[in-house]
């Protein structure tokens, strides 16, 4: 089992424009504050926290109980001029955790619904090792950021990155951008092979080559850890998947 965190701000299209359209810039500022603040108070407790689109971010909190979640929960509602609803629950597998999160908040109403506010909802009996994968470019520097335009290699990493995103979607895992030319996957226990064939199918439909690090850990933050180690090793002169 793997548990999965959901986060989304209430409300918070119709707030934007309420009582008029917010400058942009403004509203960056709050979801990078609020991304910011989630990544510390989770990770405080050794969970992942992605941003995914912002207003909605995912994390991964094996071991955090619905206590721990009520009390971030409540700091930020504290805190902010938008409040969040959070669902947490126990999959088969990240893509399975996502999608029980998924439809616990929704099952709350809709994320426009000005009469849901600051809901948790939560889903959770068990818990296992998590697997991390830390995907990195090639020789990105080299290649891309030193030889073309910044918003070239933008482009080529995302296209990258979304061919690993399918890919690993594919195999029950989620894998998030984390700046860079870095993706990080959350998956059930995949093995050498498969992180091969992702790697492979991934350079045929982009051209560009990949290099993992795989941890497997009890916590989030532990398996991410070993998983950064192991992806020093690849780029130190071991191969292009490299496990804990």
């Amino acid at each position: 089992m793997v548990r999965a965190t959901l986060i989304q701000i209430d409300n918070y299209g119709p707030w934007t424009v309420t009582p008029e359209p917010r400058r942009e810039t403004d509203l960056q500022a709050l979801q990078a504050r609020l991304y910011a603040d989630l990544c510390a108070s989770f990770g405080a407790h050794d969970a992942v926290v992605f941003f995914s689109r912002f207003d909605n971010v995912v994390a991964f909190t094996e071991g955090v109980g619905t206590d721990a979640h009520r009390s971030v929960q409540r700091s930020i509602n504290n805190r902010y001029p938008v409040t969040v609803s959070m669902a947490v629950a126990d999959g088969a597998s990240p893509r399975d955790a996502v999608g029980r999160v998924s439809s616990l908040i929704q099952d709350e109403g809709s994320a426009q619904d000005a009469d849901r506010v600051a809901r948790l909802v939560s889903d959770i009996d068990g818990g296992s090792d998590v697997q991390v994968g830390h995907f990195d470019i090639e020789e990105a520097t080299e290649r891309y950021v030193d030889e073309i335009d910044a918003y070239g290699c933008q482009l080529l990493v995302g296209r990258a990155g979304l061919a690993l995103m399918e890919s690993m979607w594919e195999r029950d895992a989620v894998s998030f951008f984390v700046g860079g030319d870095n993706y990080i996957t959350v998956a059930p226990s995949l093995d050498k092979d498969d992180y091969a064939e992702v790697i492979g199918e991934v350079e045929e439909e982009t051209d560009v080559e990949l290099k993992v690090g795989v941890g497997e850990s009890r916590t989030p933050a532990d398996a991410g850890m070993q998983a950064k180690h192991c992806l020093e090793r690849s780029r130190n002169g071991g191969g292009r998947v490299e496990f804990y």
